[in-house]
């Protein structure tokens, strides 16, 4: 096929900015998100849910894994384009033929550097060979693939004439996306929205291609400089749930979906990604991995929706926009939270007793509201297990059960059991122990305190960690809990982690019937207090 005309593009872009993820490549490249196939599997579907445009399932030549994750989501996924990364050799395009077979639509991200450091010290290559492998590769992929990429790795560091060498290269042969890699977070937004705009003056290309930013955080500016691209004139903005990726992450794919929603007043393009599934998707890629979100982290984290100070407080109760530019249930979030701590006012503490189901006369309300300051000051927060006792003198997890002893066991051999005793206390019914087991000695403790108090609920997330108090340490434990279809979250603190994360269970199994009865806006009876 014969390449096409070309002439510099002066009309503007279309508005609309595709969203590239590359959550199961960049960001599962970063030591420790290591995911197998079934695993990168269930996080595409929830991409695919999301409407994101384009997956970048993997990189079919680094390893058989990779390839058979690729082709598993390929066979799968038919909403969203699937990608491939691919190095500029005829091997790594061909695996990634391969492995993107059963697509429904199918794209070659195909990436060669073009700064003098990696042509000198990586490639060894002069700028002439590096334009010949561009265009031999590319040559190679013609007609294999729906969709073909390029990126000029390390774009940012490039001499600028060479890059618009570099990219108009690609374009005369193909490449439909050309992707400009702030590959070591080294750039900034001024900077970044000149070199954007440079290109688009200057490179010669058919009118469908589109420009690509693709940001590092190596300077925490990985947003910023996105967002700049786009108003550069970037189309595509590559990006990756909880923004994990090399070394200190890409750009944060829930991060640049809402700032285009929020601040569509300023931005040339906005995103058609369903942002209300922006939660389940981060919350899920957490478990998955096993990298616990930063509670203060933009959008996703736990204290996103959460609101400590008093006055911030009283203006949430009487008007939700006075502290919250977006909602929590604009990115699928369970629901603002207000935080009772030091800083707390009246209002913030009779709201959240109102939820539990108490109503305190003046007077009673006057000396909980001094017991809760000096609880606050003690402990830093106070959740709802703490008020819960106060309010009915239960033991200090706020459920009627107390635990009096566990004895976590293990077998030995290649297939070691687990099993857990468990003491508990109630007031009507006096002491009882059980014995059960499950798939580690925290799953055999929950095993067995259900079968004490006859319940029937399912862990589907446990946190705990340690803290400094006053008066020495405690251990702090957040759970999450499915009781016949519905989510509910306590807390609890303890001496130990498994007494904590007992006493969070037991809280959760207690109030959970309680709140499922309530007339709420939230389920999510603990999940941030």
């Amino acid at each position: 096929m014969s390449a096409p005309t070309l002439r510099p593009v002066n009309s503007p872009q279309p508005d609309r900015l595709q969203i590239f993820d590359t959550t199961l490549r960049d960001g599962e490249q970063a030591p420790g998100f290591s995911m197998n196939p079934a695993e990168k599997l269930e996080i595409a579907r929830l991409l695919e849910a999301m409407r994101v445009d384009t997956i970048e399932a993997g990189f079919a030549a680094a390893s058989p894994g990779d390839s058979e994750a690729i082709r598993l989501i390929a066979s799968e996924i038919r909403n969203s384009t699937l990608c491939s990364l691919a190095r500029a050799t005829e091997k790594d395009i061909d695996a990634a033929a391969i492995a993107l077979e059963p697509a429904r639509r199918k794209r070659l991200h195909i990436f060669l550097a073009t700064s003098p450091i990696h042509r000198e010290a990586k490639l060894r290559m002069s700028r002439r060979e590096v334009l010949q492998t561009i265009e031999r590769c590319l040559k190679h992929a013609a007609g294999t693939f729906d969709e073909i990429e390029f990126s000029a790795e390390d774009a940012l560091r490039t001499e600028p004439d060479f890059l618009v060498e570099a990219m108009s290269c690609a374009a005369a042969h193909g490449a439909d996306v050309l992707n400009v890699p702030d590959t070591v977070g080294y750039s900034e937004p001024d900077e970044i929205r000149a070199v954007f705009e440079r290109l688009i003056a200057k490179v010669e290309r058919p009118e469908h291609v589109i420009f690509s930013a693709h940001c590092h955080n190596d300077l925490g500016l990985a947003v910023s400089n996105s967002l700049a691209a786009v108003k550069g004139g970037a189309r595509q903005v590559e990006c990756a749930i909880n923004g994990i990726g090399e070394r200190a992450g890409n750009c944060s794919l829930e991060e640049i979906v809402m700032a285009l929603q929020v601040r569509a007043d300023i931005f040339p393009a906005i995103s058609h990604v369903d942002a209300t599934r922006i939660w389940a998707a981060s919350q899920r890629l957490s478990r998955v991995t096993g990298a616990p979100v930063a509670p203060n982290k933009a959008i996703v984290g736990k204290n996103a929706f959460a609101h400590e100070a008093g006055i911030h407080q009283h203006g949430m109760i009487s008007d939700r926009r006075t502290y919250e530019i977006m909602t929590p249930e604009s990115v699928g979030a369970p629901g603002s939270a207000l935080v009772l701590g030091k800083h707390s006012g009246k209002h913030a503490l009779v709201q959240r007793l109102a939820k539990l189901g108490y109503q305190p006369d003046p007077d009673k309300l006057n000396q909980v509201f001094k017991d809760f300051k000096h609880l606050a000051d003690e402990l830093g927060e106070v959740n709802d297990a703490d008020l819960v006792a106060m309010m009915e003198g239960f033991s200090p997890s706020g459920s009627r059960w107390t635990v009096l002893r566990t004895e976590l066991r293990t077998t030995a051999g290649r297939q070691p059991k687990q099993f857990a005793r468990v003491e508990l206390e109630h007031p009507d019914r006096g002491r009882v122990s059980d014995i059960a087991s499950g798939d580690g000695p925290m799953a055999a403790a929950f095993a067995a305190v259900q079968r004490i108090t006859g319940t029937d609920a399912t862990v589907i997330g446990l946190e705990t960690r340690m803290r400094s108090t006053t008066t020495g340490r405690e251990f702090v434990a957040d759970i999450s809990v499915d009781i016949a279809g519905e989510t509910f979250s306590g807390r609890a603190r303890g001496p130990d982690v498994v007494t904590a994360a007992i006493d969070s269970l037991l809280f959760t199994l207690d109030r959970g019937e309680a709140y499922g009865r309530a007339d709420m806006t939230q389920k999510q009876p603990a999940a941030a207090v």
